[in-house]
């Protein structure tokens, strides 16, 4: 059965507290495992999360402040050391890729596994194949960062009732599947339509056209909220969002499931992120805590013919 589902391993802005590490976030999807923004004390996270290096599959990082990035050096030579068998996908802005470098070879170690480096000069798409798309979009931040969108295609469901009206079983539907018809039986006879699913990353960046464009539509959100409202004149001058505009996003976006995460440490009661992205968006709201586990949604209903 595939897993699908966000485990968060830090939820901390530029420093760590006694309850939040800095930043890591693993989404599981099906078969992959996308590793976003490993702050300084992943590894650790990673352990206590249940989460191994074999698990990952891809590294995506938004931009190379420390609290997105130090990890990386700990989680590189892991690969290694756990002896990975299957290509690591690295995604990072262009920009940054001398900061990369220094992060994946600053230390001394034996360099076994994969990694191939893609990194991004530009909007669009970065990867993808027949299960989904990967694409970045730049942000607005004091450095270059970029948000990232996975897209699922949309596909078919099958209807076993319908399938035995039309008598096709076994090997065929395997082949209706793939060629679309069988004889008079066309794939629509038998099947309805299944929207494929959408996951947006955004953090550190003002608002701008790229967070509504990432967030369209989405299953899940995850989205830093640095700031309350109280203090929006910060979050503009440092390049961040509040709880308000991450709310206001999701709503204006369509989203199903909002996931705030990157808390300033100068809010000690997470419950006021909850109380003021409430009074925007009337949707499910995840305040992220380090170690927990969130469930991408399950599908959208098929549209109606």
């Amino acid at each position: 059965m595939s897993t699908r589902e966000l485990v968060v391993l830090g939820t901390a802005s530029q420093v760590p507290t006694r309850h939040r590490n800095q930043n890591g976030y693993l989404l599981r999807w099906d078969g992959e495992g996308i590793l976003f923004d490993p702050g300084e004390g992943t590894q650790r996270q990673m352990l206590r999360a249940g989460v191994a290096a074999t698990d990952i599959t891809r590294l995506c990082v938004t931009h190379f402040h420390g609290d997105h990035s130090l990890g990386l050096s700990g989680v590189i030579q892991r690969l290694s050391l756990d002896k990975v068998q299957h290509p690591v996908h690295a995604h990072f802005p262009a920009s940054g890729a001398h900061y990369f470098e220094r992060l994946r070879h600053a230390t001394a170690f034996y360099e076994t596994a994969d990694l191939r480096e893609h990194p991004i000069a530009e909007d669009g798409p970065i990867a993808g194949g027949t299960k989904f798309a990967l694409e970045a979009r730049r942000l607005s931040h004091p450095v270059e960062a970029f948000g990232y969108r996975l897209t699922e295609p949309d596909g078919r469901t099958m209807l076993p009732e319908k399938l035995r009206e039309h008598g096709i079983s076994g090997p065929d539907v395997g082949r209706l599947q793939r060629e679309g018809r069988l004889g008079n039986t066309r794939l629509e006879d038998v099947s309805t339509p299944r929207p494929g699913q959408r996951f947006a990353f955004v953090m550190d960046t003002r608002l701008c056209d790229a967070v509504y464009a990432l967030g369209e539509n989405a299953d899940m959100l995850v989205i830093e909220a640095t700031f309350l409202a109280e203090d929006t004149h910060l979050a503009r001058d440092f390049g961040h969002l509040t709880a308000q505009q991450a709310a206001r996003v999701a709503a204006e976006c369509g989203v199903r499931q909002l996931v705030l995460t990157h808390f300033s440490q100068r809010y000690p009661d997470p419950a006021r992120f909850l109380e003021e992205a409430k009074a925007e968006f009337d949707g499910e709201i995840v305040v992220a805590e380090d170690l927990e586990r969130v469930q991408v949604p399950k599908r959208r209903s098929s549209p109606t013919a």
